[in-house]
């Protein structure tokens, strides 16, 4: 499939990776000729230097017989304005286009997006994904990391291991003997900064950070076995009231259950706006690293806070300053991965990756045949794949033990009609089965022929 993917930052950068990874045939574009360089010096992808929204670069990067384009500059006109381009000049069939702004996401204006209006097939919106990545994370406040696959049946969890883990030095193949009906799997251990697919007779070690998969009726005890407790979270304090900080708070206060929620925004007319949107929500006008607002705040009554501004460091910082006054649970933003190995010694418990978010969420879209599900695991070190299962794939109608899966690749869970299984040795993979796999980068493209599926459209 010919593919042109506008914007070449981290976003365009990770799309293209994926795409040219699987054999597409990707062309980047992007004014910033640097950015381009990067892409094409690192990547098998064509690049091309210009505004992509114009006409005749479009036609330089192949929108002739192109099949899909991605626009994904930081810009929402230039993305609506390439998809139109693309639509009207190109007739290129998908079209799929990242908008930050809420009054283009707003659901009364959603005809705007109609083919005989602005055609977009797909908007990504980056602040409501990782709205969503927050809430998530609040509602496991012990994971650092949670997803959920199978129709909402099957929940994967990231779990940092301290030493009151009752299971810790314990070999992966005892644990499955010792919870022999806990629907839960070690598909993924980073230790020391490596992430790597476990083998049965590994054992796990106090500061590893596993990735597990487990029935979502299985969750809390799962959750147990690895030495973490669910408390529910009644009081959020949340740290920036920009768009992702107006959405959080806005979930909260639909949520089912009471949430006491209160907002910090040092910019005045962006806490004015918040105020005016929320309901119960108490906005506060000020600096969330000031100690004396944190108080005023009741950081310290606070079951966790969210520190979501534009700024990581400010994030890092806020969150450290509030579990030093006594709040158990930090949650940052951080879009520079680079700054993700400082979690741990500063003891922030989880973070939200805007781009590993806006990338899973494109993938998701973007990939098709009987690929369902694509989650992207932390700075693009492996991939979370759920797939059906066809007729003609090389894994139909074998057992797991004879399946040569790669060495980065494990099964963490199946589902088998309304059945969720713990996969074994013995399990028989079946046509219409739905599997949700851990797969390191390397080994996408193998688990792609494995499943016989395409991201083709057609």
């Amino acid at each position: 499939m010919k593919v042109i993917i506008c914007g070449a930052g981290q976003v365009g950068w990770q799309i293209a990776r994926h795409l040219s990874g699987e054999k597409n045939d990707v062309t980047v574009v992007d004014n910033n000729p640097d950015l381009v360089r990067r892409a094409t010096d690192t990547l098998d992808v064509q690049g091309i230097s210009g505004f992509a929204s114009y006409p005749d670069v479009l036609d330089k990067a192949g929108a002739r017989d192109a099949d899909m384009i991605i626009a994904a500059t930081y810009s929402d006109e230039v993305n609506m304005v390439t998809c139109q381009v693309a639509h009207s000049v190109f007739a290129i069939p998908r079209k799929i286009a990242r908008l930050r702004s809420q009054s283009y996401l707003d659901a009364i204006y959603s005809d705007l997006y109609r083919r005989d209006h602005m055609p977009i097939d797909v908007v990504i919106s980056p602040e409501l994904e990782v709205a969503e990545a927050a809430i998530k994370r609040l509602a496991t406040p012990a994971a650092f990391d949670t997803e959920s696959f199978l129709d909402n049946k099957v929940q994967m969890l990231g779990l940092k291991l301290d030493e009151d883990c009752p299971v810790v030095n314990t070999a992966l193949r005892q644990l499955s003997d010792l919870f022999s009906t806990l629907r839960a799997v070690v598909v993924g251990v980073r230790r020391n900064g490596t992430l790597f697919a476990p083998e049965p007779e590994d054992q796990l070690f106090v500061g590893d950070e596993i990735y597990v998969f487990t029935a979502s009726e299985d969750t809390s005890r799962t959750m147990e076995v690895f030495g973490k407790t669910q408390k529910k979270q009644d009081r959020v304090l949340l740290v920036g009231g920009g768009n992702v900080g107006l959405m959080v708070a806005q979930r909260l206060e639909a949520h089912t259950t009471r949430i006491r929620a209160k907002v910090i925004e040092r910019n005045r007319k962006i806490a004015e706006r918040a105020a005016e949107a929320l309901e119960r929500t108490i906005v506060l006008h000020g600096d969330g690293l000031d100690s004396e607002m944190l108080a005023e705040a009741g950081v310290d009554r606070a079951d966790a806070v969210l520190a979501v501004t534009d700024d990581d460091k400010v994030n890092l910082l806020t969150a450290v300053r509030a579990k030093a006054r006594g709040c158990p649970m930090a949650i940052t933003l951080i879009n520079d991965p680079t700054l993700v190995p400082l979690m741990s010694p500063l003891g922030i418990d989880a973070y939200i990756n805007p781009r590993a978010t806006t990338v899973s969420s494109i993938l998701r879209h973007i990939r098709h045949g009987r690929v369902r599900d694509v989650y992207s695991i932390g700075d693009a070190e492996a991939e979370i794949i759920e797939a059906e299962v066809l007729s003609t794939s090389p894994i139909s109608g074998k057992q797991v033990r004879d399946i040569d899966f790669p060495e980065g690749v494990l099964i963490g869970s199946i589902r088998k009609g309304d059945k969720i299984l713990k996969p074994t040795g013995g399990t028989r993979i079946e046509e219409g089965d739905v599997i949700a796999v851990f797969a390191l980068a390397a080994d996408v493209p193998e688990v792609e022929r494995l499943f016989q599926v395409s991201i083709d459209f057609f």
